[in-house]
């Protein structure tokens, strides 16, 4: 079952005038109830036209008017409560016919409400109310048929009538049971939607494990080695009193980063349940360990902070984490500032510094700018990323909070015909001048 057929099903249930996706809205209960005032009203006017018209009708008077009222407020109250109006119609109807002679046209509001009832499920008082207007109704004009044309107005009306009330009976009921068909054909696709999503989300998970595992078997073990050895060299060089050269130190260097990056890259890969408690909350945890390596950052949040979704709240902190990682790797003597706004429709984030980055010198996007990519727009929002015109790098990242969130597959980033278009890489996220190769 797709998502085109549940579309295809709620179609049908407005086309019908049921609910959808729970109650219906007040508008959508007014524009029903005007419908069927609508309706109520035609059918008295109806009436009283063929009241006036009609050559064995008698006079209407003040009760006969009434008594149409009557049945056009009932008619305008159907859709709410069915069988209380179509015992009052099926009565004012009886009574209207009994006093003046309505005729045939006094049964087209009672089989109107006869179908509805029966659709809405009320089978007993449809099929009752059938059978009480029928008898009284044939009973009266039987008892004044002219002498001789009894058993031909029986005929007549009998056949006439009775198939009109059988018509509606069944027709509700058929109604009732398509509705029900449709209410389980719905709840079959709403089903079979969650049980693949739940498995597009365990496959994902199992995939993002194994590929965690195989990166630790494979890369930590390389990598503690490199960084052991360079570490090993360097003391020894300085054991013997020499200036290790600086390959080595940045090898040594480089080492720890990478197994810094890629123990963050192996939390992330092991899914949600190891990052649940990462959040913009802890924004200033991050500020202080930059400002303990020696770059000052200061944060600022504003707006009324409201309860975000789990999956924004940890996209946020990891823009904001890739950023000041960035920031210390590549920015140079630089200071930052992140500022973090709330609103009720999005949250917002900025994080810029005033560091080396330039658009005169651009670089391309590297790794870093297409993680940073696909965690905001994965939730449908939004990344701009490019060096300031006055020296240093900018980062926002929108994320709006009462909206679907499609996934896309673009990004803007500087603007269209700006340098920042190729230097959007230079440190989002982890890209940088040095990040364009990775």
């Amino acid at each position: 079952m797709t998502t085109t057929t549940a579309s295809a099903v709620r179609q049908n249930y407005r086309a019908e005038g049921m609910p959808v996706d729970g109650p219906q809205s007040y508008s959508a209960k007014v524009r029903l109830d005007l419908r069927y005032l609508g309706g109520g009203l035609l059918l008295g006017t109806l009436l009283l036209v063929n009241a006036l018209i009609a050559s064995d009708a008698g006079p209407l008077g003040v009760v006969g008017v009434f008594l149409v009222v009557v049945m056009a407020a009932a008619v305008a109250v159907s859709p709410r409560y069915p069988v209380t109006a179509l015992a009052l119609v099926t009565v004012a109807m009886l009574a209207l016919h009994l006093r003046v002679h309505a005729g045939v046209t006094a049964a087209f509001p009672v089989i109107g409400l006869v179908y509805l009832t029966a659709w809405r499920g009320h089978r007993l008082p449809a099929a009752l109310a059938s059978v009480v207007f029928l008898g009284v109704f044939l009973t009266r004009d039987i008892a004044v048929a002219p002498e001789g044309q009894a058993a031909q107005q029986l005929v007549e009306r009998t056949s006439l009538l009775l198939g009109w009330f059988v018509a509606a009976n069944v027709a509700g009921v058929v109604g009732r049971q398509r509705r029900a068909y449709l209410e389980q054909v719905e709840q079959r696709a709403v089903e079979a939607e969650r049980t693949r999503e739940e498995m597009a989300l365990r496959r994902a998970g199992e995939e993002r494990l194994r590929i965690a595992r195989d990166l630790h078997d494979s890369l930590t073990h390389s990598i503690s080695v490199i960084k052991v050895q360079a570490g090993i060299a360097v003391h020894l060089a300085r054991k013997r009193g020499e200036e290790p050269p600086a390959a080595l130190l940045a090898i040594q260097e480089a080492g720890g980063a990478a197994m810094r990056e890629l123990r963050d890259t192996l939390d992330v890969l092991r899914g949600p349940s190891d990052t649940q408690g990462v959040g913009l909350a802890h924004v200033e945890a991050l500020a202080e360990r930059t400002r303990a390596a020696g770059f000052p950052v200061r944060v600022s949040v504003s707006g009324d902070a409201p309860e975000l979704p789990a999956d924004v709240d940890r996209a946020g902190y990891r823009v904001v984490q890739e950023a000041l990682t960035n920031i210390a790797r590549h920015a140079g003597p630089a200071s930052a500032e992140i500022a973090i706004e709330h609103t009720p429709a999005q949250l917002a984030i900025s994080i810029t510094d005033d560091g080396l980055a330039s658009p005169d010198h651009p670089a391309p996007p590297g790794v870093g700018l297409r993680g940073m990519r696909e965690r905001v727009l994965g939730l449908g929002g939004e990344l701009r990323a490019a060096p300031r015109d006055g020296g240093g790098f900018a980062v926002r990242a929108t994320f709006p909070l009462n909206s679907p969130r499609p996934a896309a597959d673009g990004v803007r980033v500087g603007g269209a015909g700006t340098p920042g278009d190729a230097a959007a890489g230079a440190r989002a996220g982890g890209g940088s001048a040095g990040d364009g190769a990775g």
